[in-house]
C-alpha cells in the first residue's frame, strides 16, 4: 500500500493513488494537473520523510473543478452602543483527483 502525506492549502493531507481532495485554489497548468509537495512517503514498510529522498518524489492530481465554499457570515455587535458590522466570506476552492505517487 503506497500513500503520502501532502502539503496542499497550508494544510497537510493524507493521499492516495485515485483520492478525491477539496483543497484552497490552486493554478493548474494547460492539461489541468498539479503538483503537491510530498511531506512523508510510506511504501509498504518502507518510510521516507528526508528531504533529500522525497524531492525525487512525484505526487500529481487532476484538477477536477473550481468551486466556492460555504458562505460564512461575520457579525460584530457592541452592546448599547449601537454598532454592528456584517461581513461575509466564502473560500474559493478546487477539487482534485489524485493520479500518480512516483
Amino acid at each position: 500500500m503506497v500513500y503520502a502525506i501532502v502539503r496542499a492549502g497550508g494544510r497537510q493531507e493524507k493521499v492516495e493513488v485515485g483520492t478525491i481532495l477539496t483543497v484552497d485554489r490552486i493554478k493548474a497548468d494547460d492539461k489541468g494537473s498539479i503538483s503537491l509537495a510530498p511531506v512523508l512517503l510510506v511504501d509498504g514498510d518502507k518510510i521516507e520523510s528526508n528531504a533529500a529522498a522525497l524531492a525525487k518524489v512525484t505526487v500529481t492530481a487532476q484538477v477536477l473543478e473550481d468551486l466556492r465554499g460555504p458562505k460564512i457570515v461575520i457579525h460584530k455587535f457592541k452592546n448599547k452602543t449601537g454598532y454592528h458590522k456584517r461581513q461575509g466570506f466564502r473560500a474559493d476552492l478546487t477539487r482534485v483527483k489524485i493520479t500518480s505517487i512516483k
